[in-house]
């Protein structure tokens, strides 16, 4: 077996690492906080959000405040497991290089 086999393509992107790496130390977030800790415009942020629960790794609720519309996301299990999955191949990879 390969040494990248668990390395997981759809977090290949940045934005997509960073959104579940937020979302793993969080219990949820909404889009603004993800627009502002990773940068992105509102329309990369959409997409690779549409990416990560197409894979079912996130779940999104769509809700009101007051008469805001407000979109948060949280991990869900499967997310939770394919993450760390690929955060330790990575580790492995790294310490195979030491």
């Amino acid at each position: 077996m390969s040494i990248i086999n668990n390395i997981n393509k759809l977090f290949d992107h940045r934005i997509r690492l960073g959104i579940m790496s937020i979302l793993m130390v969080n219990e949820y977030a909404d889009f603004n906080m993800l627009k502002e800790l990773l940068g992105a415009t509102d329309g990369n942020l959409a997409s690779h959000t549409k990416a990560l629960e197409k894979a079912e790794y996130i779940k999104v609720e769509k809700q009101f405040i007051g008469r805001k519309p407000n979109t948060r996301y949280s991990t869900t299990k499967l997310g939770r497991a394919a993450f760390r999955k690929h955060i330790e191949a990575l580790e492995a990879i790294i310490n195979k290089q030491k």
